[in-house]
C-alpha cells in the first residue's frame, strides 16, 4: 500500500520500493527471532504433528503474539491438518503466513470529504504518541494535505512543547494554551480553528496518563463532546498509539484504553527497535480494531500505512 494511500494518492515505484525495505529493515530482529525459532521447531520433522504444533505453540507465545492469539492459530492449523490429512513441514510458512494475514485488517480509506477529517491521538507518555502526531502531520504535508495540530495534553509542559517543536518541523500551524489548560478547550479552539482554516486534517494529542481510569475516560469523553459541538461526528478516528517494544504491556494497554474510549486505529511504534514485532498480529487479533500506522525508524518519512500482506511478507522474508 502507498504510504499514505488512504487519500488516494499513488505512489511512484520508487519510493515504494524505498518504504517495502524500510518494513523490512524494520522487521528484521523479530523476523530472525521468529524464524530461527520456527525452524529449530521442525527440525527433523517431515510432517506437522502435535509435536510440531506444541513447538509451533511455543514459537508464537515467545515472539509475543499472545496466548489467545497463538491458540487461535494452532487450531486453525490443527482444522487444516485434519483436512488435508498430510500437511509437510515445508508447507508450514505457507500456512502460517495465511492464518496470520486472515486474522489482520488492512485499514480503511480516508474519506476526503470529511473535511476537517479529525484525529484524537491517546497513549500513555513515552510510546512515541507525540513523535506518531508530527510525523503523521509530515505525511499529510507531503500529500498537500494542510493540517493543524492541537496540544490537548496539557498536564506535560513537554509535551505541548514537543508538539510545538514538531509543528515547526513540519510546517504547520499549531492551537496551544500552554501546561494546565483544559484539554477540552484546547481541542474546541483547534477543531474550530481547523474548520475556519478550511484545513484537511486535525490532529488532537491528549493527556497519556492511566493511574485513574474512570478520570481519563471522563477526560477523553469531555474532549470528544467539545469538539463534537464544532463538527457533530468528530472525531473521525480516535488512533492508539502502542509501543512494540513493550510487547505485552502493549496489549494490556490497549485492554485499559478500549474501555476508556472507543479507539478506532491502531499505531505501533519502535518496530524497529524490538524482536517482539509478534504483537502486532495478538493485537490485532484481539481487539478487532485494525492497524493503520506503523513506526519503522526514527526519521520523519519512517510512519508507514499498515499493510497486512507486506507487513507478512516482510516477517517471513528469507
Amino acid at each position: 500500500m502507498a504510504l499514505f494511500g488512504l487519500f488516494g494518492k499513488k505512489k511512484e515505484k520508487a519510493e515504494e520500493a524505498a518504504e517495502k525495505q524500510a518494513l523490512d529493515s524494520g522487521l528484521e530482529r523479530s523476523r530472525e527471532g521468529f524464524l530461527g525459532r520456527l525452524a529449530r521447531a521442525v527440525a527433523g520433522k517431515s510432517t506437522v504433528d502435535d509435536e510440531v504444533l506444541d513447538h509451533l505453540e511455543e514459537v508464537l507465545v515467545s515472539s509475543d503474539v499472545g496466548v489467545e492469539t497463538t491458540l487461535r492459530i494452532i487450531e486453525r492449523i490443527q482444522q487444516r491438518v485434519k483436512r488435508d490429512k498430510y500437511v509437510g513441514t515445508g508447507e508450514l510458512n505457507a500456512l502460517l503466513r495465511e492464518e496470520i494475514a486472515a486474522l489482520m485488517k488492512d485499514p480503511a480509506p480516508i474519506d476526503p470529504a470529511q473535511k476537517p477529517y479529525v484525529i484524537m491521538v491517546v497513549g500513555v507518555n513515552g510510546v512515541g504518541k507525540t513523535t506518531t502526531i508530527g510525523k503523521l502531520a509530515n505525511a499529510f504535508k507531503k500529500e498537500g494535505k494542510s493540517v493543524v495540530l492541537g496540544a490537548a495534553d496539557t498536564f506535560r509542559a513537554a509535551a505541548v512543547d514537543q508538539l510545538t517543536i514538531w509543528s515547526q518541523r513540519v510546517g504547520v500551524p499549531i492551537v496551544s494554551q500552554g501546561m494546565n489548560a483544559d484539554p477540552a478547550a484546547v481541542a474546541y479552539d483547534a477543531v474550530e480553528s481547523a474548520k475556519a482554516k478550511g484545513a484537511d486534517v486535525v490532529i488532537i494529542d491528549t493527556a497519556g496518563r492511566l493511574h485513574n481510569k474512570v478520570g481519563l475516560m471522563n477526560e477523553l469523553t469531555k474532549v470528544r463532546n467539545v469538539m463534537r459541538k464544532v463538527i457533530p461526528d468528530a472525531p473521525h478516528e480516535v488512533l492508539l498509539v502502542l509501543d512494540a517494544s513493550t510487547g505485552q504491556n502493549a496489549i494490556e494497554q490497549a485492554k485499559q484504553f478500549t474501555k476508556a474510549t472507543d479507539v478506532t486505529a491502531l499505531a505501533l511504534t519502535k518496530i524497529d527497535g524490538t524482536a517482539k514485532g509478534g504483537v502486532a498480529i495478538g493485537i490485532s487479533d484481539q481487539f478487532r480494531i485494525p492497524i493503520k500506522y506503523l513506526g519503522v525508524g526514527e526519521g520523519m518519512d519512517h510512519l508507514q500505512v499498515f499493510d497486512k500482506q507486506a507487513f507478512v511478507e516482510a516477517l517471513f522474508k528469507g
